[in-house]
């Protein structure tokens, strides 16, 4: 059996978009990812569907794998012949071990490579407003480890050295030793006015800062109960802070926001939740998928088969439309043959989604539901009339009701169906119990239900009684209702039933919560 290679790669401080395209590269076309929790849990959402996942960080039953273990991990799987991502938080060459790790795979003759993460020295003060360097304040920076204890701090640090060898200090994981550092750099020639900074769990939802002086640090991270991990930042840069902060002042800024979309819809409300300065936390608990029983087959078969024969086609949602041409692309029944057809779709997006396709919609209701459709089409329907509906497995009755009551003849037919996505995070039953999650976004009925469901299934017995803390924002009045009917406090729900009025709505709630 051929040897496999060994991807060791830097995840980044936490911000899973920090990651670089190489190591994005690598963690995709890999069998193993062999990780622990400072890579952002986010990230394996990246990894191959029947990738295998392990975990080599603390977990309430075991302690951290020893880090001789994990280099003898990384080698037995590369010598099943497997391709393995090692993920580690930051840069893997600061503070990672990656020496060790490389070197045992070295000796055993395994093919590795090292790809660089953006470290936390200069990340984390970024995300701070603080540059490490300036022009006029700071033309080097020092990176310094401050984990040690106070005699092994003094073996590894030569103080009288480091103090003034660069105009800038970073010292990682030195938190609870903040009062014997400052002490030893102020001993040694810096004055006791030197800003400092401390930014606690830098680029995630969780980031604070602390400003003090070497003089004052010690005495207000005790009155904050300022904990690690943090970065600590010595110097005259941190001064920039005042001018240059930009993640807290974003309208989303310090919200952690659950989306339970399907992972192939999440993407858009993701990146909107993170263009206002939120972190989208994706745990998908719908799939949409084509139909494959047989019956349900020949009907959506025998309904696009009678394309000339439609007065309207009426489509409820993006996915009504993808798999709509899907079925007329697999039975090649040209979208010409509906030439005697009007088009209505229920929202903008789903008329984006028909535009795309080289068709605009004629019909578009101010009200971007069903009713709404029913509103618009009051009055245009005639007796007779014949109406395709492509849509999900789980859409309501009202409108092939209403389209009856019309003297319409409503077909319907299930172009895709919503099913049930097994949970595979390891972390949201914890962060939930934390306080760790500050939104749930629902965008159906079925991702309420689905979401109460997979968390039963990670051992949360009432997850109704545990999300009562969590602000619960619905796409609209239907998806409310059932939040509602299942026990959830609904605290948002947008007068725009899309996503951008959903985002806008959770940056609204967001002011009232902070009494603005």
């Amino acid at each position: 059996m051929s040897k496999g290679k060994v991807y060791l790669v830097g995840a980044g401080p936490g911000d899973p978009k920090l990651i670089t395209v190489r190591g994005l590269e690598a963690l995709q076309r890999s069998d193993v990812v062999v990780f622990d929790r400072l890579a952002g849990p986010q990230l394996l959402n990246h990894a191959r569907p029947d990738a295998e996942r392990i975990y080599v960080g603390k977990l309430p039953d075991r302690h951290t794998m020893k880090q001789e273990d994990i280099n003898q991990l990384l080698v037995d799987l590369a010598l099943q012949g497997r391709t393995v991502t090692r993920l580690k938080g930051g840069d893997p060459t600061v503070f990672g071990r990656v020496g060790e790790e490389a070197d045992l795979l070295r000796r055993n003759d395994i093919s590795y490579e090292i790809i660089p993460g953006i470290t936390s020295a200069i990340s984390v003060p970024a995300y701070a407003g603080i540059p490490v360097t300036h022009r006029d304040l700071a033309s080097s920076f020092s990176v310094i480890t401050g984990h040690e204890s106070p005699d092994k701090l003094d073996r590894s640090i030569q103080w009288d050295k480091v103090t003034n060898a660069t105009g800038t200090l970073v010292f990682l994981m030195g938190v609870s030793k903040i009062g014997y550092i400052s002490e030893q750099l102020m001993k040694h020639g810096r004055a006791p006015a030197t800003p400092v900074a401390l930014v606690q769990w830098g680029t995630r939802a969780e980031q604070k800062t602390l400003v003090g002086t070497l003089r004052d640090i010690e005495r207000k991270v005790k009155e904050a109960d300022f904990q690690p991990p943090a970065v600590i930042i010595v110097g005259e840069v941190v001064r920039q802070r005042e001018t240059l902060a930009w993640v807290e002042d974003r309208p989303l800024f310090g919200q952690r926001v659950l989306v339970t979309r399907a992972r192939s819809q999440a993407s858009e409300l993701a990146a909107k939740i993170d263009e206002l300065g939120g972190e989208p936390y994706e745990f998908p608990v719908i799939e949409t998928r084509a139909p494959k029983a047989s019956a349900t087959i020949n009907a959506i078969r025998k309904a696009l088969a009678d394309a000339e024969a439609y007065d309207w086609v009426m489509l409820t949602s993006v996915n009504g439309v993808e798999f709509f041409f899907h079925w007329l692309d697999r039975f090649s029944i040209d979208i010409r043959r509906f030439h005697k057809a009007k088009f209505v779709a229920v929202g903008p997006k789903t008329s984006a989604a028909l535009a795309a396709r080289g068709i605009l919609a004629d019909l578009l209701p101010e009200n971007f539901r069903a009713e709404g459709m029913l509103d618009r089409l009051d009055g245009l329907v005639k007796p007779g009339q014949k109406a395709l509906l492509p849509r999900g497995d789980l859409a309501r009755e009202l409108l092939p009701n209403e389209l009856k009551a019309m003297g319409a003849e409503p077909v319907e037919i299930d172009v895709y169906e919503t099913v049930f996505a097994a949970p595979q995070d390891l972390w949201l039953p914890e962060m939930i119990a934390n306080g760790e999650i500050h939104f749930i976004t629902f965008t159906s009925s079925s991702t309420v239900h689905n979401l109460l469901q997979a968390l039963r299934q990670l051992g949360i017995e009432d997850p109704a009684a545990a999300l009562q803390n969590i602000e619960i924002a619905c796409i609209g009045p239907i998806t409310a209702r059932t939040a509602e009917q299942n026990g959830l406090h609904v605290t948002v729900v947008p007068e725009d039933s899309t996503i951008d009025g959903l985002v806008q709505a959770l940056a609204d709630r967001r002011r009232i919560l902070k009494g603005e």
